[in-house]
């Protein structure tokens, strides 16, 4: 197969768009008869149809819509890289990548990262933050589609390096009027004879908490399954179930839903989040920097 030319990718596009190659061809100033022969040339190279013509326009085929899709990643691709090259030359020093849990998200990483941003030395760095299972968070550093990441020390970090970042307490949150609201600290196994809130079960923590269930010979029973530390707080509040979330979650939520929280004093309850990279001197001065920032944080708690 031929290499694909650029132009033709935007132009395959903005057919795909308008649904209409003469106003595709408006839009970029030529004629309709130059994109037909483009496209009818990308499919003759592809050796299939991409699209499905009729008097009312066009409409990609099968294939044209994994093509579409493919285009659309691509030149988004190429955008990027555009813009992140072209910004050293005005004076940015890097763009940082960071992925990071749910758990972390919520906490004090947002208030970290918005420090670091607001340091003088750091004006011209760009940081992109994009929350991520644990899992797939640990995948995306060893394959390189992201620079730095935050989450809890339990996954499988080989291959990676890793720094100590803060710690964190599980909490249980409940309604005022739910049995368990007059404890001031519970074991977790207590709490397994309630319906509980829970997150998604690809998540750390719900992992966590069956294994925890399943130590003590019981099991966990679930009423709701919510992707969200908010919508957990919302569930709990009208008095469905209980949930457990981080102490520090709760200090946001609890006023404004009224819940109770009740600190968890299983060992296991306490948390070590960590900054990890696939290594340290492989990354750009823009992200080592924002390691040793969020470290620094760490040792300052």
């Amino acid at each position: 197969m031929r290499d694909i030319d650029l132009k033709t990718l935007r132009l395959f596009v903005a057919v795909c768009d308008h649904r209409n190659i003469a106003r595709a061809a408006d839009e970029a100033h030529i004629e309709p008869s130059a994109i037909s022969k483009r496209i009818a040339q990308l499919e003759a190279d592809l050796g299939v149809p991409l699209l499905s013509r009729s008097r009312r326009g066009v409409e990609p085929t099968g294939a044209g819509i994994a093509m579409l899709e493919h285009a659309r990643n691509v030149l988004f691709t190429l955008e990027r890289i555009g813009n992140d090259v072209a910004a050293f030359g005005g004076g940015l020093r890097g763009r940082v990548s960071v992925c990071a849990s749910a758990s972390a998200i919520a906490e004090a990483l947002l208030d970290d990262i918005a420090a670091f941003m607001r340091e003088p030395g750091n004006a011209n760095i760009r940081v992109d933050v994009e929350e991520r299972l644990s899992s797939d968070l640990v995948r995306q550093l060893r394959e390189g589609a992201a620079s730095v990441g935050v989450c809890w020390d339990n996954v499988d970090l080989q291959g990676l390096q890793h720094r100590p970042y803060r710690r964190d307490r599980l909490a249980l949150a409940v309604h005022p009027d739910h049995p368990l609201a007059t404890e001031p600290h519970l074991n977790f196994e207590a709490t397994l004879a309630y319906e509980h809130v829970g997150l998604l079960p690809s998540t750390a923590v719900h992992i966590m908490l069956q294994r925890a269930a399943a130590s003590a010979g019981k099991t966990l029973s679930y009423r709701v399954i919510v992707s969200s530390f908010d919508a957990a707080f919302r569930v709990v509040a009208a008095g469905l179930g209980i949930s457990v979330v981080p102490v520090e979650v709760a200090a946001t939520y609890q006023a404004v839903f009224g819940v109770k929280v009740i600190p968890l004093v299983d060992a296991w309850a306490e948390r070590r989040f960590v900054v990890c990279f696939k290594g340290f001197d492989l990354l750009q001065p823009a992200a080592q920097r924002m390691v040793e920032h969020l470290t620094s944080r760490a040792r300052a708690e």
